[in-house]
């Protein structure tokens, strides 16, 4: 799979997101051009246990019908119950050492958030980078301090070959900067899930 193309344009959903159905937002989704979904079902008002194992698995259907990566974020069980296409991590979730010994075979990103996550970080192990919150965001109540352009242009320079996906903030209005300061895409939650035009919206990240 080419890594780079698939995270030109990832949405990032869980049903703590939407405003209404998430399986009607997938489906405008991937008509208006997302090339990659990862199932984040975290935070307040999310799923829990069977519910979110549902909606992962109708989700995950949807997915592989219309050939596009799933990714899960940060849940091993699912990730084996759902036959995920890869994982996401934090820096304080499941090390990457581990998840590449379990599944050799999966894409796994690794979020960094500053140049010193970069030195920690085992970056031979992962296949992207997610890099941010290169803009302010009210999405993750977890939300670290906003690294801004100069993150992608660190990573950039200190991993060049590695694909790199901006994440927090981004919207039609500021996706350009993200990709002109040498990421290979944006990944983006609530710019999707609440947009009143999906298919507009998607062609203009």
């Amino acid at each position: 799979m080419n890594v780079r193309r698939m995270l030109r344009k990832y949405f990032i959903m869980g049903s703590q997101n939407c405003k209404r159905n998430p399986r009607d937002i997938l489906l405008e989704a991937i008509d208006a051009g997302i090339t990659a979904f990862q199932y984040r079902e975290k935070g307040a008002g999310s799923l829990t246990g069977k519910k979110k194992t549902e909606l992962g698995m109708e989700l995950r259907a949807i997915c592989r019908e219309h050939n596009i990566p799933f990714i899960i974020n940060d849940d091993i069980e699912l990730v084996d119950t759902l036959e995920a296409d890869g994982i996401h991590v934090g820096q304080g979730d499941t090390t990457v050492a581990y998840l590449r010994e379990r599944y050799p075979n999966l894409i796994i990103g690794l979020s960094i958030s500053n140049r010193e996550e970069l030195n920690k970080s085992n970056t031979a192990l992962i296949d992207y980078i997610g890099a941010g919150p290169v803009f302010a965001t009210m999405t993750k109540e977890d939300a670290k301090e906003v690294a801004g352009l100069e993150l992608i242009h660190q990573l950039r320079n200190k991993e060049p070959l590695l694909p790199i996906v901006g994440i927090g903030g981004i919207n039609e209005s500021n996706a350009a900067q993200v990709i002109e300061a040498g990421a290979d895409g944006v990944s983006v939650i609530s710019a999707i899930a609440h947009s009143e035009n999906i298919s507009e919206t998607v062609s203009l990240l």
